[in-house]
């Protein structure tokens, strides 16, 4: 029977999960993992967990599903090691270098590929099982016909998500929170942004919606259909969600499964009535019902983006009117409660910093044990919270507690009642003194990388890269004189290189030896039959060298050794460590694009001498900040559009699916000339979904030569690396101290 497995934000909501028949859970630790707002768990905490829950039968699965900076991997080394030591079930895991870690050290510990992996095909589950993975987490934009396929022809067990949040971007390819500020989706600290409301400058005028803020998914229709199919597990969205929400999803995909086989229509509406007490958003089954590729790329957009629906979860409450601190009383009280039920976090401490406030403009005022979320007006943070103190003061208003940092006008949504509640068995263990597991101290072995023997990368020549997406801008960028050009493969592409090139009139004014071919990062099995059809005929014509961004394409060019094939590593077959190079090495690629979000600092310590002749890096490009697998709906008539800082964004709708990118780019061409000085001898310029014109290479080639800062650019993470909120409390800590230092004494003590 497939698992049915359930999220695990906090101890509550593992309860819940079990306590309503979840087969297995999954949850975080304090690290490594993409949740990293949620609860999560602390080490006593989760080792009790796993010896509970195996004597009960069930599974525990533990994300470790970010990517890993170099600086971070004997970290991580000390991580996997005491995992090792505590035996869960199963590691959801994105990082290549954590899989090649794992290979190394901890083959005992069983893997699965988290959906930010991005694998939607055979071919790249395939790929992975040989590797030693387990399991595949499918990606979420997948119909069932997909699914069918994948699973008829892959020997990897296979998990997908049926019910909770949707990310509007392809899984694992989304770079806008990382844009805005480094609080990146591959690091677990993603801001939404895509929820917010932006101004969209349609046809002289603005309008103003929340243009992509997907519904939420819900296939409790087709889970008979997939059971069918043989899918291994069933997934629940929802780490950071309240146990009340776990239960009662958790009872209605537990319910469907036990009884279709006897009653099918009458299994699925009892669930979709338990369900009815979800009020997260509007619900959508996304890619399913479409009778082609084609179909859903063109519809797709329809059935999840509604611009009128506010990126907040649950039923409106109101907005916060009044914000004040706790009465003397009033915070004994709160804190004599969170004693009553503390465990060893330290968020049940922070748990006992509240705040009171009153609500306006909502029609239902909560309760005591109710669940609520708050937003806060700028978009900068959210949090679900249980009410605990409902006070009415001499004028009738009527207080609640909210946790601490939430000011007036923020948003306030209903989750859940506590008429929906239920108490659940306690799961861990009453004595957690005993669990005393945690990472230790030791040391990672020095990993080197592979030496390059002598004219190895011979066809990876030093000197400028050139990428476009069309064959006329191939034509545009010669005044670049690049060394290498590399072509897009897209439906444009695609009707041009395959039709059009031959022997006695060649396409394009380059050798095929100067070109490579850039595929797609998304490869869902709808398409990956047509995608190796054109891959054979591109080898057939001349064409050898290819820029891989995807397990996919891995799988079925290394299978054309015979062709002499040359594969670079695409930026987003995420390399931030040495160890995911090393997991590439091993499938002989050996030469890579740095990835997109990467610091300069974090590449200079991946990479030492003469290893940095093998890295191609990005100085200029329009970054592709989230990418979509539809286009957008046809009343989406905009280019442009903007949040409330003025911030400048523009979206591409194609045949290929929609791209939104900064309407201003990334630049580090005044930096060039120090960039090769470092070693870096391998530069791109990058005008992948951009029309170019004559103009704009005369333009760039004085900006290049005069060593200028483009105006309005931008450099990404590079400068600053990615938001570390391990270093930000401690940045906070020594703020605090110091302010106290500096704080005036009296009679020899600080104020």
């Amino acid at each position: 029977m497939t698992e049915l497995l359930a999220p695990a934000g906090n101890i509550e909501a593992l309860e819940a999960a079990i306590g309503e028949g979840a087969d297995a859970v999954y949850m975080g630790l304090k690290s490594f993992n993409a949740r990293l707002r949620s609860s999560n768990f602390s080490w006593r905490e989760f080792e009790g967990a796993v010896q509970s829950v195996h004597r009960l039968g069930k599974k525990i699965y533990v994300t470790v599903n970010t990517v890993c900076e170099e600086h971070e991997t004997e970290r991580l080394y000390r991580f996997l090691n005491y995992l090792d030591k505590v035996h869960p079930d199963g590691l959801i895991v994105q990082d290549l270098g954590v899989v090649r870690m794992c290979q190394e050290f901890f083959p005992d510990l069983e893997l699965h590929a988290s959906t930010q992996m991005n694998v939607e095909s055979s071919a790249a589950a395939n790929l992975l099982c040989k590797q030693g993975l387990k399991r595949v987490v499918v990606a979420r934009e997948l119909g069932l016909d997909e699914v069918k396929a994948i699973k008829a022809n892959t020997n990897a067990e296979l998990e997908m998500f049926v019910h909770g949040a949707l990310c509007v971007s392809e899984s694992g390819l989304c770079l806008f929170s990382s844009f805005l500020g480094g609080k990146s989706a591959n690091r677990g600290v993603c801001t939404q942004a895509c929820r917010r409301f932006y101004t969209a400058e349609t046809g002289g005028t603005t309008e103003q919606g929340y243009y992509f803020s997907p519904c939420d998914l819900q296939l409790i229709d087709h889970i008979p259909e997939l059971c069918e199919a043989g899918i291994d597990s069933f997934k629940i969205e929802g780490r950071m969600k309240s146990a009340e929400y776990v239960g009662a999803v958790t009872a209605a995909y537990r319910y469907v499964i036990d009884h279709w086989q006897n009653d099918r229509k009458g299994a699925v509406a009892e669930g979709k009535r338990i369900l009815s007490t979800d009020f997260a958003r509007s619900k959508t089954d996304y890619w399913y019902g479409f009778s082609s590729v084609s179909d859903g790329v063109d519809n797709a957009g329809q059935k999840i983006l509604n611009p009128n629906q506010a990126g907040g979860t649950g039923i409106y409450l109101g907005n916060l009117s009044v914000v004040r601190e706790p009465k003397a009383e009033e915070k004994l009280e709160y804190q004599n409660f969170i004693r009553k039920t503390a465990t060893d976090t330290d968020d049940d401490k922070k748990n006992q910093e509240i705040s009171m406030a009153l609500l306006h403009g909502g029609d239902y005022d909560p309760d005591p044990g109710d669940s609520i979320r708050l937003h806060k007006k700028d978009d900068s943070g959210r949090s679900s919270h249980k009410v605990r103190l409902v006070k009415t003061d001499e004028k009738g208003n009527r207080w609640i507690d909210i946790p601490r940092g939430f000011t007036k006008g923020d948003a306030v949504y209903l989750l859940q009642t506590k008429s929906m509640s239920k108490r659940y068995k306690r799961i861990l263990p009453q004595d957690l003194a005993q669990f005393r597991l945690q990472p230790g101290s030791e040391r990672l072995p020095i990993l080197d990388l592979t030496p390059l023997e002598k004219n190895e990368l011979n066809w990876f020549p030093e000197g400028l890269y050139v990428q476009v997406s069309t064959v006329s801008d191939a034509f545009v960028v010669q005044g670049f004189h690049p060394v290498r050009v590399i072509i897009e493969l897209n439906s444009e592409t695609s009707y041009d290189l395959l039709n059009k090139d031959t022997p006695e009139k060649p396409l394009l004014p380059y050798s095929k030896k100067t070109v490579f071919i850039s595929l797609d990062p998304f490869v869902p099995e709808g398409v990956l039959g047509d995608l190796e059809s054109k891959i054979n005929i591109l080898i057939e014509k001349g064409f050898t060298n290819f820029v891989v961004n995807n397990l996919a394409h891995v799988n079925i060019l290394k299978s054309k050794h015979d062709k002499n094939i040359h594969m670079i590593a695409g930026p987003y077959l995420y390399t931030f460590n040495k160890w995911a190079v090393s997991f590439l090495e091993n499938l002989n690629i050996m030469a890579l694009q740095t990835p997109a979000e990467n610091s300069q600092d974090n590449l200079e310590e991946c990479f030492e001498g003469k290893e940095r002749s093998r890295v191609l890096v990005s100085v200029f490009s329009y970054p592709t900040l989230f990418r979509m697998r539809f286009k957008l709906p046809k009343d989406y008539d905009f280019t442009y559009f903007s949040d409330k800082e003025s911030v400048g964004f523009k979206v591409n709708s194609t045949e290929d699916g929609s791209f939104v990118m900064s309407e201003y780019p990334f630049s580090l061409l005044d930096k060039m000339d120090v960039l090769k000085n470092r070693g870096w001898t391998h530069q791109l310029i990058d005008f992948s979904k951009t029309r170019v014109l004559k103009s704009d290479i005369k333009d760039m080639l004085s900006i290049i030569q005069k060593r200028e800062f483009i105006p309005g650019a931008s450099r990404f993470n590079w400068k600053d690396g990615f938001f570390n909120p391990e270093k930000m409390e401690a940045y906070k800590a020594i703020s605090e101290q110091q302010k106290l230092n500096a704080a005036p004494k009296k009679n020899g003590r600080r104020k």
